[in-house]
């Protein structure tokens, strides 16, 4: 540890430019130190480090394509330790998903280790969705009926066996694991408080600068706290990070929208005003509030009535989200100004609860603005409804994110680190194969040099794309997935399992489900199907176990990492082009000139990229990358062909199946 006290010294004494030889010189000199400690130096994971350390210095954001097997999350680890001993003040890393989290938490152990940081102080972050509540739990125990599975769950909460979604074994569905979650916590009023995750969690993200040295959440967690602290309540994370590193950031613009979407039930809005009404009746007294939420009550309960029945109408299935027609009959204007009269009373009201009274002044300051879009008067948002958990839900969503993120996230008070697998679309410049995310995101910063893969591609995978199976069309929905079936099996049978399907669908992978489980014939490898839920290990172990087929959408696309001959192969059943009729995409391309290759093709080539990266995981690992999807075939004479085949990493591709069987027999995947 003395060459890392040495450095942190020099940083109190020397000025910009030796500070920037010194923290060079240390990246260098970890680097040479990987054989003694017994790690393998990749290519291109030296240079995004000291990429990272040259963005630091003067004081830049960075946006950093990091090609599959460089090692990046110790790219980015390695800098961001010796920025920590320098500074004194903690970094956050943001990610997309709770297991990349733990991945990276379990990194940052192994890296720090190794290289003599004998403390590093670090937490991570979840939605508190992630964590089971033991005052709900509680409430919903019953000792007289133990053998209810809603009583046993609660039990189990209390006996202190579970304490996050996570610890149930086999996993949940949504729905049972929402009767137990925390939901509207009362932070330093409750009881179970020194025994909760949760509230430890949440102690520590907001610890002071000197107190915790990483920070790693998922990105909805820091994009929450950017609002909080745009809007000037209290933050969650800690407010002087010297860094943030942002990974898988091609999800960036999604979880920005998903995060700063605003979604009501009637229920929800309901326990808002209970709340609200609770808190500021507790300090004033005033009786009239029970009056004044009554009838904004009765107005919800109108709102809602009208919303189910446009739900009735036009959603198909719960996933679909259908405009909303105009609301009549409810004196909407009259309504916000209620809430206003109750937002500014939370606004001055003093209280020991400081965190309930920010989240009851944020809630209604919510339902304040879903009420002027419904009456025409904030004309910013994409307006939607929904049905969830079987309960209506309306749904608010800023029309543009990018402002947002300029002057909240890159304003250049901390240096900010984008980095991807999958940053870039085709391009001459840099500036123009990093340009679909810099104009969605508002980005302003540098684009450094994409560190490609090292992964032998050209002799160790072949792409196969279908040309026998019949473009999609709705109307003719079942025979498009007879074909396609057909062609899975074959595939499938060809590599002997050892195969993820990724479909972009549902309802398609549930036909297919369906169908292989039918007690057909045609195959001898098992069948395996995600998981609901976060946590998807249980399944994975399984497949690998059986060497089988697993049918999968949504997470597996991404953040899957199965080394060796388990996977052979990755099917893409259909092309991940996002659905036009969505209120996001119908929006932006509303605003665009060609909005089918400025939005739906680099859209979709993000997306296809990801599941790519599934296959090739190591050196050694050989497999087959096979798309379901005529229109991609030379025969279809689509113009996005050349930019998938471009930008994809493949250099063998074939749509002959004669030709993809001999590359299967030689090299004997």
């Amino acid at each position: 540890m003395n060459w890392l006290n040495e450095l942190y010294k020099s940083q109190q004494r020397e000025p910009k430019k030796d500070l920037e030889r010194s923290l060079v010189e240390a990246i260098f000199r970890v680097y040479d130190r990987f054989p003694r400690i017994g790690l393998r130096e990749r290519i291109g994971q030296q240079d995004m480090s000291l990429d990272i350390t040259d963005a630091y210095i003067n004081g830049r954001n960075a946006m950093i394509e990091a090609g599959v097997g460089i090692g990046k999350s110790f790219g980015y680890l390695i800098p961001s330790l010796l920025i920590n001993q320098m500074s004194q003040q903690p970094i956050i890393i943001a990610t997309s998903s709770i297991q990349l989290s733990e991945q990276i938490h379990k990194d940052l152990r192994v890296i720090g280790s190794r290289l003599g940081f004998t403390t590093v102080r670090s937490v991570v972050g979840k939605g508190m969705g992630q964590y089971a509540c033991r005052s709900r739990a509680a409430e919903l125990s019953r000792p007289d009926d133990p053998n209810s599975s809603l009583s046993a769950l609660a039990q189990r909460v209390l006996d202190y066996e579970i304490d996050e979604r996570a610890d149930i074994k086999g996993g949940i569905s949504d729905a049972e694991w929402s009767n137990v979650s925390v939901n509207d916590c009362t932070f330093e009023r409750c009881p179970h408080k020194n025994a909760c995750l949760f509230y430890d969690m949440r102690a520590k993200l907001n610890a002071k600068a000197h107190e915790i040295d990483f920070i790693i959440v998922n990105q909805d967690l820091l994009i929450r706290d950017l609002m909080k602290k745009k809007e000037g309540t209290r933050s969650i994370i800690s407010e002087r990070p010297a860094l943030i590193v942002i990974d898988e950031a091609h999800n960036l613009e999604a979880k920005v929208r998903d995060a700063r979407t605003l979604e009501f039930t009637f229920r929800g809005i309901f326990r808002i005003l209970d709340t609200t009404v609770q808190l500021l009746t507790k300090q004033s007294g005033d009786k009239s509030l029970l009056s004044q939420s009554k009838f904004i009550k009765r107005c919800v309960e109108g709102i809602f009535t009208q919303i189910n029945a446009d739900l009735l109408h036009h959603a198909k299935q719960d996933s679909d989200r259908i405009k909303v027609s105009e609301i009549k009959g409810i004196p909407l204007k009259q309504v916000a100004n209620d809430l206003k009269d109750l937002s500014l009373r939370l606004s001055i009201l003093t209280s020991r609860h400081e965190r309930e009274i920010d989240d009851a002044f944020e809630a209604i300051n919510g339902l304040i603005t879903l009420l002027n879009v419904f009456a025409g008067i904030e004309d910013n948002y994409l307006l939607w409804a929904s049905n969830s958990l079987r309960a209506a839900m309306i749904s608010i969503c800023p029309k543009d994110i990018s402002q947002f993120l300029k002057y909240t996230l890159f304003n250049g008070k901390t240096s900010v680190i984008l980095t991807s697998a999958t940053l870039c679309q085709g391009g001459e410049t840099l500036e123009e194969q990093y340009s679909y995310l810099t104009q969605s995101l508002g980005y302003k910063g540098d684009f450094m040099d994409r560190k490609s893969s090292p992964f032998d591609y050209t002799n160790h995978a072949m792409m196969y794309i279908s040309s026998k199976v019949p473009h999609y069309h709705h109307e003719q929905r079942e025979v498009y997935l007879e074909a396609a079936y057909q062609e899975m099996v074959q595939l499938c049978n060809l590599t002997q399992g050892r195969t993820i399907v990724l479909f972009s669908a549902k309802d398609d992978m549930k036909f297919i489900h369906k169908k292989l489980i039918s007690g057909t014939s045609d195959y001898t490898w098992a069948v395996h199907v995600q998981k609901e839920g976060s946590s998807q290990d249980g399944v994975i172990a399984e497949f690998r176990e059986s060497k089988g087929v697993l049918l999968s959408t949504g997470v597996f696309w991404e953040g899957v990492n199965i080394e060796g001959p388990d996977l052979s192969q990755v099917i893409v059943f259909r092309l991940p082009f996002p659905v036009p009729s969505d209120p996001i995409y119908e929006y932006k391309a509303a605003v665009t000139e060609n909005p089918f290759t400025e939005v739906f093709v680099p859209d979709m080539l993000l997306r296809l990229r990801q599941g790519t990266g599934r296959l090739i995981r190591s050196e050694t690992d050989l497999g087959v990358f096979s798309i379901l999807d005529s229109r991609l075939s030379a025969a279809a004479k689509k113009n996005y062909r050349e930019q998938v085949l471009e930008t994809l990493p493949f250099k063998k591709v074939t749509e002959d199946f004669s030709v993809l069987k001999k590359f299967v027999q030689k090299k004997g995947i």
